[in-house]
């Protein structure tokens, strides 16, 4: 399978690429059978992430990759960008041959993890360890339990925004 225009488009005119100073989350991915490295870092506002930026070395998926993950990121809540999946930015960016779908999770994982530095960071926490457990972030009635780590979400949520499992 070859790239798909979109796939080119933003391999040759990426979105959103280059460094951020002072961001309000930082996620740092990669992939060690490939060499993909990704860092994603957002900006905050109201709970919208306002800013995006990322940083990626790796093949030209990644960087395509990378790309509409920032694209649709950007404007969405933290709960919407939390929702974002691999086969979304997939879809929008075309298809992918198959030994570079790999990229797509990647770059969502990243994404994932730059938005979970936030919210730690806004919880007064540096960074959280995975074996950490962690409490209730709301006390919304409208929410439910995550069953992996307790924190509360929107009952139409398909991911925690917490610990990053799927519950929907």
């Amino acid at each position: 399978m070859q790239y798909s225009h979109k796939v080119m488009e933003h391999l040759k005119n990426p979105r959103n690429m280059g460094k951020m100073e002072n961001p309000d989350g930082v996620g740092e991915g990669g992939n060690p059978v490939c060499g993909d490295m990704i860092t994603i870092t957002i900006r905050v506002k109201e709970d919208i992430i306002d800013e995006i930026r990322f940083e990626t070395r790796g093949c030209g998926a990644a960087i395509a990759v990378s790309s509409m993950v920032a694209d649709l990121a950007k404007g969405k809540t933290i709960a919407e960008a939390m929702n974002i999946t691999g086969k979304l930015v997939a879809e929008e960016l075309g298809g992918l041959p198959k030994n570079d779908l790999h990229c797509s999770n990647l770059g969502v994982d990243t994404l994932h993890l730059a938005i979970r530095d936030y919210l730690d960071r806004k919880e007064g926490r540096i960074r959280r360890r995975k074996e950490e457990k962690l409490e209730q972030i709301t006390a919304n009635t409208e929410c439910c339990c995550c069953p992996y780590c307790d924190a509360e979400f929107p009952k139409d949520a398909a991911i925690c925004v917490r610990c990053g499992n799927h519950i929907g």
